[in-house]
């Protein structure tokens, strides 16, 4: 770097980091929800956030980089702010230390000290023209017009840097228009719509005849917890053919308060019906949004007397996506035709612990290969891309379908033998048709409540179901989760992905004796990646005895580090 572009570019980092001084007494930590506090507090760290994806983009040859300013299902007063890699991905895990020093420089002097010595350590070359490009997107929290000027500085105090503003949008299309620009595919928000709404057709179009239920089967109200999500909803719904959309909670002015007693966090964790909701919508199949719309979860108001739900949350959305590809996959391997080469595909479920025990056991049963990671989606999306078709979810509803591009090219060339063959109307080719829609309907880079709706009607149409036969697959085992307040979470050590304690040695002899008194019993306890807690999750057979197995080893967590 020349010494002239040196000095303008110590001088463009001091001048951002004095216009917005880190606030007294604050503290920011960069995990898989990036930054995140309340949103009056957040512009030093979401200037900073800007640096940060800047310098990504430069290491990267200026490949384009995201930032999405949001704070997903938290009340409306937070926001925040994470960083998508090229990829469409989180930001790569060992930055991460990074972005906590950035964060947190007490003053200008240190954030350009630290600044000049990571692009040391990096050989990140600065000082270059168009080396670096970020796009940027945001929620309807009142804070992001605010923040997003804020980020704006940061990118612009990297000489080089580009800031694209890609307008007020779900995080999910976002990282879809990350993923896309880098692969060199149109990626405007019409793009997106336009890929979504052309792919929910297509599997349409391969529904079978006799399939895809009655005008009451075709009706959904949606939950879109007043944010981003609801929004968009009602930007495309006309188009969804056979698809009936009531949006309620739609973020339009008046209606309600951003994730308040509404979206898919509440109605998860609560199981009971979202603001706007009523006994009257006894038997209407519902779905609910969070805020940022990258969660989903479905519900059913269970009687007209409370306001119970019936959930069906991310494990049994899993489960009906691996029983739709499976089945796809056995009509092109097992067509009964010699002439036919076999498509081998390894299909892989990933889950964390805290996947119900239930779902476990039923995918386990359809032979399918399960495996765990820690909790954290970058752990879950890294282990899914091992597979050619890796699907993963959280019980939160976060998740999604990734398909390897040799996997994708084995099934293009499938599906255009047998169409230059005139057999397009073989199950073989119907089932190559409906895998390619799929793996554009859904959102590879991440969890995306939009597409994973649509994708769940597509499918519940194909298989003619109705919300009682999904919900059916299996029954959930009931479960307690607790948080233990302690001294030192960092005294809990986890291994086997958070399933076993390690240290203390003696506490997963305790959690085993303890487990041990119950029928279908499972307990596991992890350190908190935010707070001073120990969380405690269990199951038994009743719910009566998952509390008391949750209660009894909370007890020993508190014993041993409180």
């Amino acid at each position: 770097m020349a010494a002239n572009t040196e000095q303008e570019q110590r001088r463009r980092l001091l001048a951002v980091a004095t216009r917005f001084p880190l606030p007294s007494g604050c503290r920011f930590s960069y995990g898989t929800a990036g930054f995140r506090a309340d949103g009056a507090t957040m512009a030093p760290a979401v200037c900073r956030a800007g640096i940060l994806a800047a310098l990504r983009s430069v290491k990267l040859a200026g490949a384009a980089v995201g930032i999405v300013i949001t704070a997903s299902h938290n009340p409306v007063a937070d926001n925040g702010v994470k960083i998508a890699d090229p990829d469409g991905g989180m930001m790569a895990q060992h930055w991460e230390p990074f972005a906590d020093a950035l964060a947190n420089a007490p003053d200008p002097d240190a954030l350009l000290h630290l600044v000049l010595q990571f692009v040391k350590d990096e050989s990140i070359p600065l000082g270059g023209q168009d080396t670096a490009q970020v796009l940027l997107g945001r929620d309807t929290r009142p804070t992001g017009g605010y923040l997003l000027d804020a980020a704006l500085q940061g990118i612009n105090a990297i000489i080089g840097a580009r800031a694209i503003d890609m307008g007020i949008l779900t995080t999910p299309q976002l990282h879809w228009m990350v993923r896309s620009k880098n692969k060199g595919i149109k990626a405007s928000e019409s793009d997106y719509f336009t890929q979504l709404i052309d792919s929910f057709r297509r599997m349409l179009e391969l529904v079978p005849k006799g399939k895809g239920g009655d005008e009451f089967t075709k009706k959904l109200f949606v939950d879109g917890a007043n944010g981003i999500g609801g929004l968009k909803l009602e930007q495309i719904k006309a188009e969804l053919s056979d698809l009936d959309v009531i949006v309620r909670n739609s973020g339009k002015e008046g209606e309600g308060i951003l994730n308040h007693m509404c979206g898919a966090d509440f109605v998860q964790k609560e199981r009971v019906t979202p603001h706007g909701f009523s006994p009257e919508d006894v038997g209407v199949r519902c779905a609910s949004l969070d805020g940022d719309a990258d969660r989903l979860v479905y519900f059913h108001v269970s009687s007209a007397s409370d306001n119970r739900v019936d959930l069906v949350d991310g494990d049994k959305i899993l489960s009906l996506f691996a029983l739709f590809i499976r089945e796809q996959l056995d009509f092109i391997n097992n067509n009964g035709d010699q002439a036919n080469k076999p498509l081998p595909a390894r299909l892989g479920i990933v889950q964390t612990a805290y996947a119900n025990g239930a779902s476990t056991q039923f995918l386990k049963s359809l032979g399918l290969e399960v495996v765990f990671t820690p909790t954290g989606v970058k752990y879950l999306h890294r282990k899914a891309l091992e597979y050619d078709i890796g699907i993963y979810f959280e019980a939160n509803g976060h998740g999604t379908v990734v398909f390897s591009e040799d996997f994708i090219s084995q099934l293009e060339a499938v599906s255009n033998e047998l169409s230059s063959h005139a057999d397009t109307g073989s199950a073989r080719y119907h089932a190559a048709m409906r895998l390619l829609a799929a793996s554009q309907l859904i959102n590879q880079a991440v969890g995306d409540a939009l597409s994973g709706l649509l994708l769940v009607e597509a499918i519940l149409l194909y298989k003619g179901w109705s919300f009682q036969n999904w919900c059916g697959l299996y029954s959930d085992l009931p479960s307690r989760q607790l948080k233990v307040k302690v001294m030192d979470r960092s005294a809990i050590v986890t291994t086997n992905a958070e399933t076993k304690v390690s240290q203390p040695t003696a506490l997963q002899e305790l959690i085993d004796m303890e487990t041990a008194n119950y029928a279908q019993g499972r307990c596991f306890v992890r350190p908190s990646g935010t707070e001073d807690v120990v969380r405690v999750y269990a199951e038994a057979s009743t719910q009566v005895e998952a509390d008391s197995l949750a209660k009894s080893v909370a007890h020993h967590v508190e014993r041993l580090l409180g």
